[in-house]
């Protein structure tokens, strides 16, 4: 299908990330693609789910976007996803010549992993501040001899359960400010602050010592892989957390340390008008985010708001902000996890403003999550159990897994082959359109994407499987496994990098903690020329 999107050079896309305007650099790649080598400031959008987050990442239609993939088979998916945003009604839309490949021969470095803006600005912040930390040979003694020392877990509870140092409490780094209070007996005992490598042990430390906690604090070095490549034992099945309930004195501490930060980074508080026009405005990306936990998110979050927890945000801004020199607004209820995770984007060199939470819940955001909709409008056909039994037998049957490889792995419908939204045509190429096809997946919305695909190809019977592979055992067919299947080099949605370090691969711990500490020295002084650390605070009394 022709179409006439235009193919812009490496060079310039690299001059529009530099220039003044907004940009959003979408690598449309899969995560395991993407995760081996992307632009600095590209933002993940996979193809497989690009019409459901779209909207999230770029809620403005005319807002300069940039689409990258290989660069294979003339940006072919990058193409296909170009044409997608057009159907939404983005209105200025191109494509990276060459994709990834057309951006490394133009001299560019390739980053491996993920959340490289924030890792790499971790990195500066321990150079900046002097963040102290210590080893998990060190922390191992303490905890041996009894020395009082408090030990925070920065992470998600999900990712504590899985893995922590033992005897950690779970206190994401958003949380950090607001429930220090409660979490401290006194101004006297050291505090630990861990994570799985580096980043958010930095972030978290660093934030607590410049938020001006009397207490001693500090980050454990390399976190959890550090303590495995000490050989000593990670604690699994932790469920220990902060409590839920904050000490009113506390809060009005934090409250008054928040205040403090707020005035020394003059961090601007806007009134109802001011962060309407903000949201309004034709010419700007504003992100209107609700900083708080999930449960309180859901409990009286603002409405016009998208919930990004303040920790987390700090870890990944670029699954949340997809528009390069954009606009934020926070808000809270507290008055001290929206300023004080401020006062850090900030740093990250993000245009940021805060807005109370009475005026936040009278804002309006037309049009949110539109794209979504829309994308899910096309009709699904569902099949059943007594489908499946009767398909079973039929010739020239397609049955096709759109779940995880992982997932695939594992188990599957016996005769299914796995397969991804970016190479489901390829899968079906020698298919009859007429052919019978037969889709399994964990998502309704991902499955409704495939169908919008294969339909629009010229396929005529397509349906989803109502339950999936529950549907499948229940119709009595088998299933098997394939340990080996889709090979490695197959499995696009699933990034090794990232995953081999947490299932005990001590030799993938070092190379990861090896890339964290690396990633520094990769950068070109444009790309570090995106970040602003306050040298006023980190020469200050608050930089204890």
């Amino acid at each position: 299908m022709a179409d006439t999107f235009a193919l812009i050079p490496a060079t310039t896309v690299r001059e529009w990330l530099n220039d003044e305007n907004e940009i959003a650099l979408f690598d449309v790649r899969e995560a395991g693609e993407f995760g081996e080598g992307h632009p600095f400031f590209a933002i993940p959008l996979p193809y497989s789910r690009l019409e459901l987050e779209i909207e999230r990442l770029a809620p403005r239609r005319d807002v300069r976007i940039v689409l990258l993939d290989d660069g294979a088979r003339d940006e072919t998916i990058a193409r296909r996803a170009a044409r997608r945003l057009e159907a939404l009604g983005y209105t200025r839309v191109s494509i990276l010549e060459g994709g990834a490949r057309g951006w490394e021969t133009a001299g560019y470095t390739l980053f491996k992993g993920v959340n490289v803006p924030s890792k790499t600005f971790g990195e500066l912040v321990e150079h900046a501040y002097g963040t102290p930390h210590i080893s998990a040979a060190e922390l191992a003694k303490q905890q041996a001899d009894g020395a009082p020392l408090i030990l925070l877990d920065g992470r998600t509870l999900e990712e504590h359960t899985k893995m922590t140092i033992p005897g950690a409490v779970n206190c994401p780094n958003g949380e950090l400010a607001y429930r220090v209070g409660t979490l401290l007996a006194d101004s006297r005992t050291p505090v630990v602050i861990h994570c799985a490598g580096r980043t958010r042990s930095i972030i978290g430390a660093q934030l607590l010592r410049s938020f001006g906690v009397p207490n001693p604090v500090v980050a454990l070095e390399n976190g959890t892989q550090g303590w495995a490549l000490a050989g000593l034992n990670l604690e699994h099945g932790s469920v220990r957390r902060y409590p839920d309930e904050v000490d009113a004195s506390a809060v009005a501490d934090a409250r008054r340390r928040a205040a403090e930060l707020s005035e020394r980074f003059a961090l601007a508080t806007l009134d109802r008008e001011a962060a309407q026009s903000w949201l309004d405005a034709s010419d700007r990306t504003t992100y209107l985010l609700d900083v708080r936990s999930a449960a309180e998110y859901e409990r009286d979050g603002v409405p016009a708001a998208l919930h990004a927890p303040g920790g987390q945000l700090l870890q990944a801004t670029d699954q949340t902000i997809g528009v390069r020199r954009a606009r934020v607004l926070l808000v809270d209820h507290d008055e001290v996890r929206a300023p004080v995770i401020a006062t850090w984007l900030k740093q990250l060199g993000i245009e940021t403003a805060l807005v109370t939470a009475r005026d936040a819940a009278t804002l309006r955001r037309v049009g949110l999550e539109r794209a979504s909709r829309q994308a899910l409008s096309s009709e699904r056909t569902l099949i059943d159990t007594d489908g499946l039994r009767e398909l079973s037998g039929v010739d020239a049957l397609h049955l096709i897994d759109l779940r995880s490889s992982a997932a695939y792995r594992k188990e599957h419908a016996a005769g299914a082959r796995w397969s991804i939204r970016p190479r489901l045509l390829d899968a079906l190429a020698a298919a009859d359109h007429a052919d019978p096809v037969v889709l399994f997946a964990d998502s309704p919305a991902l499955a409704a994407l495939a169908v919008r695909d294969l339909r629009e190809t010229g396929f005529t019977s397509v349906s989803v499987v109502a339950r999936g592979i529950a549907s499948w055992t229940d119709a009595g067919l088998p299933l098997e496994s394939s340990p080996d299947s889709p090979a490695d080099s197959e499995r696009i949605d699933h990034l090794f990098f990232v995953h081999d370090r947490h299932e005990g691969n001590l030799d993938a711990a070092r190379a990861y903690l090896a890339w964290e500490t690396g990633l520094i020295a990769q950068c070109a002084p444009d790309e570090l020329d995106h970040f602003r650390l306050d040298a006023q605070t980190s020469g200050s009394a608050f930089a204890h």
